[in-house]
């Protein structure tokens, strides 16, 4: 089954998403902050998603994917926020974020990055 971490400051945020991918078959588990994402992500090394809001107020997203891509993280990371900056915009591409969501978010078009991710590669070769 493919984990998936949500990551987002904002309570009622974690919840939909936590409640839309439990609906959709994942299991999936959601933290408030990056350090508590990277606590987790050691912990359990079968979480294949993440799916992090850009602007927390303890690390952002994007210092969540930086630090990930520095231990040369497998995840495959997602990036959320309500603004993003061209800035922002070329660091999560620079980071090789899978994908980038505006907030509100489409959730049709989240689960269906999520679905490509999650979908077994061919003869079993992990991505």
């Amino acid at each position: 089954m493919n984990k998936i971490l949500v990551v987002d400051d904002d309570r009622e945020s974690r919840a939909l998403l936590l409640e839309v991918f439990e609906a959709s078959g994942y299991a999936v588990h959601a933290v408030a902050d990056g350090p508590a994402a990277r606590e987790v992500l050691n912990r359990d090394g079968e979480y294949r998603i993440v799916i992090a809001d850009v602007r927390m107020p303890q690390e952002s997203g994007l210092e969540l994917l930086r630090k990930l891509r520095e231990q040369n993280s497998p995840h495959q990371v997602i990036l959320m926020s309500s603004f993003l900056t061209g800035e922002e915009r070329q660091a999560a591409k620079a980071l090789g974020a899978y994908a980038l969501f505006e907030k509100p978010l489409r959730l049709g078009e989240l689960l269906e990055v999520v679905g490509e991710l999650a979908a077994p590669s061919p003869m079993g070769i992990a991505t």
